[in-house]
């Protein structure tokens, strides 16, 4: 291989079983596994990740955002989506398209006695606000260039503010 065909690959091509997964857990609801595929890749608008989430378990809080749209393809196993208050079976095979907005609030949760394993795509647009409808709260969020100037803030909804609080 050339080096400029070196280069290519190193920007453009991610195989999910090669790169290092992170683990996280919240006792008792939420445990997840997960490669971030679009690091480091010439990705500008689109953001990539293989999930997996063990039996009984969520892999992230019920929520919407208002900017980023996201796609989920189960590989393996199966589970509910937790969407807009009803509870949807999925499977392997299954394309799950969720737009932005509040009609949309979503959680997908393995129901099963297997390890769930799915496919997650989503645009990475910035500003984004990101709500959580069982917690009443709120993330807001900016990146820029790489984020060395963005920033992430999680308040609940309640403590709003007045427009002009604080302005001179």
């Amino acid at each position: 291989m050339t080096d400029r065909a070196d280069t290519l690959r190193q920007q453009l091509i991610r195989n999910f079983n090669d790169v290092p997964l992170k683990h996280e857990t919240r006792e008792p609801l939420y445990e997840w596994s997960g490669s971030r595929l679009a690091a480091g890749t010439v990705a500008l608008k689109l953001g990539a990740s293989v999930d997996t989430v063990p039996p009984g378990k969520r892999a992230c809080p019920y929520h919407f955002h208002y900017a980023q749209e996201e796609m989920f393809i189960v590989l393996e196993g199966e589970g509910t989506l937790r969407v807009a208050g009803e509870m949807l079976p999925i499977r392997a095979g299954d394309v799950m398209f969720i737009p932005p907005g509040p009609a949309y609030p979503h959680q997908i949760i393995n129901t099963s006695a297997a390890p769930l394993k799915y496919l997650s795509v989503s645009t990475k647009d910035s500003p984004e606000v990101v709500e959580y409808p069982d917690s009443g709260k709120y993330l807001a969020s900016a990146t820029r260039d790489g984020d060395p100037y963005g920033f992430d803030q999680i308040h609940p909804l309640k403590d709003a503010l007045d427009y002009w609080d604080g302005e001179p």
